[in-house]
């Protein structure tokens, strides 16, 4: 068996209980990373738990911690808990999500604020709360989405203008840490199978059509990107976004 490549590394996950978040957690301490992840709410926590016991059995310390990523306070404290647990922080993965959707003259102002608030705000706060805590080799992974550079149905405004915010923030996070040797990037998903995006839903095959593979992604799919950010071969990769869609937007 070779190296582990994060071998010593701590990282911080968040929405790290499912989905794509949940495969981020589990590759990046299958590679040596101690793991600290948030989740939403109590609702959550047996597959908090779940994600906590994969983790152990892979020999690193895992920190389930409930935060709200709408909430900035808890955002913050998240981070600092997490490099408090863990002893320090090498790694941010910026992944808590949702995914508003349907006609723009439905979207409430709550909606709106709270979409903002999980995908823009708390990926800002989080990024400037981490970086007391990032040393030299520190790295800035956030999640996007293909939608934020090509939107290829209607009812999806509000979502593709807070993934596109990501492409600035990273492009800017890029520029200021750089000279710390701090990279910034940003995976761009396409349509990956997960609950909130099942395989076998009523527009799957709509989705597949619109991809040059014609397959779903898979969890890990993204979270191999996540880990070659993460790891040796991503210590040059900065300022820029990552698509990974099935060819969804060739």
């Amino acid at each position: 068996m070779g190296e582990l490549t994060l071998a010593g590394k701590a990282a911080l996950v968040t929405g790290g209980s499912r989905g794509i978040g949940a495969a981020i957690v589990r590759r990046l301490a299958a590679e040596g990373a101690d793991v600290a992840f948030t989740y939403v709410s109590a609702a959550g926590e047996a597959k908090a738990k779940d994600v906590v016991a994969d983790v152990e059995a892979l020999g690193r310390r895992a920190v389930a911690l409930q935060a709200d990523a709408a909430d900035a306070d808890a955002v913050t404290g998240a981070v600092d808990r997490a490099a408090a647990e863990l002893g320090g922080l090498d790694i941010l993965v910026n992944n808590a999500g949702v995914f508003p959707s349907g006609p723009l003259e439905d979207v409430t102002r709550e909606e709106l604020e709270r979409t903002l608030a999980i995908h823009v705000s708390a990926a800002f706060l989080a990024a400037q709360s981490a970086v007391r805590h990032l040393p030299e080799g520190g790295r800035i992974i956030s999640i996007g989405s293909n939608l934020a550079e090509r939107v290829p149905f209607p009812g999806i405004a509000l979502y593709a203008m807070s993934k596109a915010a990501l492409s600035g923030l990273t492009r800017g996070l890029a520029r200021e840490l750089g000279p710390r040797g701090i990279t910034a990037n940003v995976v761009h998903p396409g349509p990956t199978d997960t609950d909130m995006n099942p395989s076998d839903s009523a527009s799957a095959d709509f989705l597949r059509g619109l991809m040059s593979l014609g397959r779903y992604l898979d969890p890990d799919d993204v979270a191999a990107q996540v880990l070659h950010l993460a790891g040796p071969g991503g210590r040059n990769i900065t300022g820029t976004a990552i698509t990974v869609d099935s060819g969804t937007n060739a």
